[in-house]
Parts: C-alpha cells; structure tokens; sequence
C-alpha cells in the first residue's frame, strides 16, 4: 500500500517473496527496508507520537509494527496509519484485510508501544519527511547507494542538497553515485563543489582526484592528491595509497 502511494503499481503479493519470513511467519524490519530500496525508494525510520502526527498531517502514510498479542506471548502486526480524528483520539490505519480501521489512541499507543513505537516512512526520492533530520536522511539515502539503487540515490542526493546546500556527506554521496554511474563529469562537479565548501576536508579532493585521472588529466590529478596529502587529517593513509595508485598506473 504504502510502495503504491510513492507510484508503484504493486499488489501485496508482488512483495511477498521479497519480505515475508516463513519461519518467522512475518516480515521483518530489515525486510521491508530493504525492499523499499530494492523499489528506488527512500526507507526513513520514524519513532513516537510526535513523528506519527507530523507525517500524517504532511499526508505520509506511515508503516507501523504492532504486538496485538501479549508481551510474553506476541502477536506482531504491521500496519499502516493514514490518518487520524478527534484532534488525534482516533487513529485510523490500513490493517491487514481492513481498510481504515479506526482505534482509539489508548489501544494503538498499547500495541505500538509494545515495539518500541518503530515506523517507517517509505518516500519518493524527491520528497523529504516532515520531521526530517540531516544525519538520518543521509543514512537512509546511502543505503540506496549500498543496494545499487544509484538513479534514485543521486535523486535523493539533491533533495538533500535542496534542503541542506552545504552537507559535505551529500555533496560526496553525490558525486559517488554519478561516479557509480560512469558519468565522471557531474561527479566531478559535485566534488568540486564540495572541495569549495570544505577547502580543508582532504576527502573531496581525493575523490575529485581520482575522477580527473580517469578523466585522462593525470597532471591536475597528481596535483590535486599531493594537496590533499599536505592536508593531512584521518584519512592522509586513503590519500597517500591513491598517489601510489596513480604513479604505479603511470609507468
């Protein structure tokens, strides 16, 4: 339901293979993770009340874990919250065969507590959640870099850079995934422009280093990765085994 929002046809059974757990007679967490990026989409976890309301109000449908049985003997459900009514007293959710279920507030915070209160938002690449934060986007966005999902990565990349224009971790994602790609001239923009905003950071040269090498400028690469050798810092190692890579290729 919640893929199908973001602009997927899909029915339940188009996912079954790929997040229901036989042993476990479920679907895991990581599952449905997983194959939200699988889908090119964004897997954004969300936790409490607070969150809830903001995403529903910003018309995000939220995929929630439930302990419909007891603590001791669980009965663990997902299902997915779409609304609310009565200034937030009744939740109405998608659950399982019953479209807009409607429970008090006291029952869904019992069997939602019950999880640890997890959710998840599942977002188009070119929208961003209505609580979101900096870190935790990016996280979520570099595990579409991790599954292959480069396409919606850079997407994502530039919704992030939309909302934060100096992330130095965007910037980088993003000329990671064009470089992933094959396209090394807007890698080696976004590393430029990265290198500009963080001229101290050793990393975005290094990178920007490597693209113009393949770029065939082995001479503006040499020097780009001996500046980024005089920076030093914590990653100086990562530096110094690019310039070996360089000048060993170029015998």
């Amino acid at each position: 339901m919640v893929l199908a929002w973001t602009g997927l046809e899909l029915t339940p059974n188009d996912l079954t293979v790929d997040v229901y757990t036989p042993v476990l007679h479920g679907s895991l967490q990581p599952s449905l993770i997983s194959v939200a990026r699988q889908y090119g989409r964004v897997a954004y976890p969300i936790k409490g009340l607070k969150e809830l309301f903001a995403e529903i109000n910003d018309n995000h449908p939220v995929i929630v874990l439930q302990n419909l049985g007891l603590r001791w003997y669980p009965k663990w459900h997902y299902a997915v919250v779409i609304g609310y009514e009565n200034s937030g007293k009744t939740i109405i959710l998608h659950s399982g065969v019953k479209p807009a279920e409607r429970l008090s507030i006291q029952t869904f915070q019992n069997t939602w507590s019950r999880s640890d209160y997890w959710g998840l938002l599942v977002l188009p690449t070119d929208e961003l959640p209505a609580l979101v934060t900096e870190e935790k986007y990016l996280n979520a966005v570099a595990g579409l870099e991790r599954t292959g999902q480069f396409e919606a990565a850079i997407s994502a990349y530039k919704s992030a850079i939309s909302r934060w224009p100096q992330s130095l971790s965007a910037w980088m994602g993003l000329g990671n995934s064009f470089y992933a790609q094959g396209d090394l001239s807007s890698s080696a923009s976004a590393f430029n422009q990265a290198m500009k905003l963080y001229p101290s950071n050793g990393m975005p040269i290094n990178n920007f280093a490597q693209v113009l090498w393949e770029q065939g400028k082995k001479e503006q690469a040499m020097q780009a990765i001996r500046h980024a050798i005089e920076l030093g810092g914590p990653f100086k190692y990562v530096f110094e085994q690019t310039l070996q890579d360089f000048e060993q290729n170029s015998k």
